[in-house]
């Protein structure tokens, strides 16, 4: 009888790898064919955002009757947005202001990012021509300046957010790790500490979707992640980043973030007003002892120098901003955000996935799971309010289909992922 057991076991875990390895084949066929259709343009001047264009773009933004008396709303953002960060929160913060002032979006054509993880090309934006300017770039992308600079006006702000590496190495090993072949041969209930107690027996620079596993953040910006900590070439690329980034946040200071971001666009406390979003169950979380977080910490190496780096420029903002001011503007956030949770949100919290009754805010799961949280509306909503209630509750690809953003291969990848792991 046990043997039975443990052949039908083994039948299960044998039909599952089949079944995902022809997942994985198929999607990364569907990925080349659509990468080998991409124009690649790069180095000519011609493709810049010319200043007159950028000056007919502004002309057609829809500006606030009254603005603080000090400054004017910044309509042109590059945010680039990391993985794992609570990037997907300010997303929906920059949909919801362009789509409130009638500002032009630079999108993927076909998925939410920009054929991520290849480094980001003008033309993998939506119907791009050359000389095209937009006033937000905002989707996954693997960061590229020269690139990016071509789609803006030369008075675009640059935002990006960082979090501590070793809290976004486990969301990313928990969030990705089916998705990575790598970590299939892991054995035992707890892989992470399996992975960090011996990190090079299953890690391979070459290997398929190996960069989720070690310094995510550097790879996102576009820079080797298989560098030390202590190679010249990582400080180097922290300094060029300096250069590049008007504003880091910091996502373990959320609410500092958003009013330093606040403050550095001239935007209103309106703005950025928000609702936590991709946030996972607790349970789901791993408590990493201390040693597995000093060697986490050092797999991790150059994203806990560049998050070092910008934790300090961070700190160093706050206090030119003022620590009392701050703590005034962090308490009315709170408070305005406490009103718009008490008009919008049914029960008042985030419920999982399987108790979300509207489809239209269910946010998008993990491969094999159903961990990320949502948002149930209230029913007797005021109708005042149902609008932004709703906008401000709407995932990253629902509302990216609703800015008019076709997404027929990340909804294959889904209807795919889903079914597979739904026979096994």
């Amino acid at each position: 009888m046990m043997s039975g057991i443990k052949r039908k076991k083994c039948t299960l875990l044998t039909w599952r790898t089949v079944l995902w390895v022809l997942l994985t084949n198929i999607m990364l066929l569907l990925y080349c064919l659509m990468n080998t259709t991409q124009v690649k343009i790069r180095g000519s001047k011609q493709d810049t955002c010319p200043l007159s264009m950028a000056k007919f773009l502004k002309k057609n933004v829809s500006t606030p009757s009254q603005s603080r008396e000090a400054c004017s709303p910044t309509f042109n953002v590059m945010f680039m947005k990391t993985h794992k960060t609570a990037s997907s929160t300010i997303l929906n913060i920059l949909f919801r202001f362009g789509e409130k002032h009638k500002l032009k979006f630079a999108f993927p054509d076909g998925r939410n990012d920009f054929f991520y993880p290849s480094p980001f090309l003008c033309s993998q934006v939506k119907d791009y021509r050359p000389g095209d300017c937009f006033n937000i770039v905002c989707n996954h992308m693997r960061f590229d300046h020269q690139e990016v600079a071509k789609l803006l006006p030369s008075d675009a702000v640059y935002i990006t957010i960082l979090r501590d590496p070793v809290a976004l190495f486990e969301s990313s090993f928990h969030y990705y790790h089916r998705a990575v072949p790598l970590t299939w041969r892991i054995n035992g209930e707890n892989k992470l500490a399996e992975f960090l107690n011996s990190p090079q027996t299953f890690y391979s620079p070459e290997a398929f979707n190996s960069f989720y596993l070690k310094n995510l953040l550097s790879f996102d910006f576009g820079f080797d992640n298989n560098l030390e900590a202590d190679d010249s070439r990582v400080m180097r690329n922290i300094h060029n980043l300096s250069k590049r980034f008007d504003l880091v946040l910091v996502a373990e200071y959320f609410e500092e973030s958003l009013i330093l971001l606040k403050d550095t666009l001239c935007w209103t406390m309106e703005d950025i007003l928000y609702f936590k979003l991709n946030a996972r169950r607790s349970s789901s979380v791993s408590r990493l002892t201390s040693e597995l977080r000093a060697k986490a910490l050092q797999w991790n190496g150059a994203d806990w120098r560049l998050y070092q780096h910008f934790n300090a420029t961070f700190w160093a903002r706050v206090e030119a901003y003022g620590r009392d001011r701050m703590e005034q503007e962090v308490n009315e956030l709170r408070r305005r955000n406490a009103e718009m949770r008490a008009i919008c949100i049914e029960d008042g919290g985030a419920v999982e996935a399987q108790n979300i009754q509207d489809r239209r805010f269910l946010p998008w799961q993990p491969v094999g799971e159903s961990s990320i949280l949502g948002y149930n509306v209230k029913k007797n909503i005021d109708s005042r309010f149902r609008t932004i209630c709703e906008k401000m509750l709407t995932p990253e690809i629902q509302y990216l289909s609703e800015l008019g953003v076709s997404l027929w291969l990340t909804r294959l990848w889904g209807w795919f992922k889903d079914t597979v792991f739904s026979l096994t």
